[in-house]
């Protein structure tokens, strides 16, 4: 007798800034809050079922969010990072179903304790709030074995104190570097120094100094935190030919479009 063992598991599907491909929609990505010690604000956010025949059960919680040395999501449990405003979060509905169609609104309430204050070691506080779902639903993969698919969809939390808005940074470093497997890229090092959270665009123009040929990347983005750290990684663009190299790498950021460059010389053989 033939046996076919089927396997049963559940895949937890994680969306961050957003809206989720499968099973929920949440918005909006991002949540901002500026008030000062003692003070309460309330933002609200929506969660849709997209589905036309499946009712989600539905949780929402919190966890401390910053970013890595390399720009990635690092979660924790609340109260783990010195910049955490988890503990500050109440949902006005940790629990709750939407059938097919179905949308909720949510208030978010960030209530800052009378005890807290600015600080220049920590300027801002943030907090990622989760919205999961409780009831997988049933699936098959393309091997075919039965799985069970869920939706956890994530949206970052800020806050800031008044006044206190100053998007700065600096660059440490820029060199080239080869590694076998990945080929020739850049490494742009840089510190924020400024107090509020910060997103912007990196721009690389290469020109190679024998022919005067051009070749330049846009719209790189990144995003931090003050007091970050961060290392990011650009490839030297495949078109470059043997040569020798000015790369000038500029930093776009801030409401008012501040730059911040670096240049760097350096021999590039696609052979090697």
């Amino acid at each position: 007798m033939n046996i076919r063992l089927s396997l049963l598991f559940t895949i937890i599907l994680y969306t961050f800034f957003g809206y989720a491909q499968t099973g929920i929609t949440v918005g909006p990505p991002r949540l901002f809050f500026v008030s000062n010690a003692g003070e309460n604000q309330i933002q609200t956010v929506d969660v849709t079922n997209p589905s036309k025949d499946y009712t989600l059960d539905l949780s929402v919680s919190l966890e401390d969010w910053r970013y890595t040395l390399y720009g990635d999501n690092e979660m924790a449990p609340i109260g783990t990072f010195t910049n955490s405003g988890a503990s500050w979060i109440s949902i006005s509905e940790p629990f709750f179903s939407l059938k097919p169609g179905e949308t909720k609104r949510l208030n978010v309430n960030l209530a800052v304790p009378q005890t807290v204050s600015y600080t220049d070691s920590v300027p801002v506080h943030t907090s990622m709030l989760f919205v999961t779902q409780l009831n997988p639903r049933q699936g098959v993969d393309k091997e075919g074995a039965n799985i069970k698919i869920a939706v956890r969809s994530g949206i970052k939390i800020y806050h800031r104190f008044n006044g206190k808005d100053k998007a700065d940074l600096e660059i440490t470093n820029l060199k080239h570097m080869h590694v076998d497997s990945v080929g020739d890229f850049l490494e742009l090092a840089f510190d924020v120094t400024g107090n509020i959270w910060m997103e912007g665009k990196v721009r690389a123009e290469f020109i190679n100094q024998e022919t005067g040929q051009k070749i330049v990347l846009d719209n790189m983005a990144f995003y931090c935190l003050p007091g970050d750290k961060r290392k990011q990684y650009i490839q030297v663009p495949k078109e470059l030919t043997k040569g020798n190299y000015l790369v000038s790498v500029m930093l776009f950021y801030g409401e008012e479009d501040m730059v911040k460059a670096a240049e760097l010389e350096f021999d590039y053989d696609p052979a090697e």
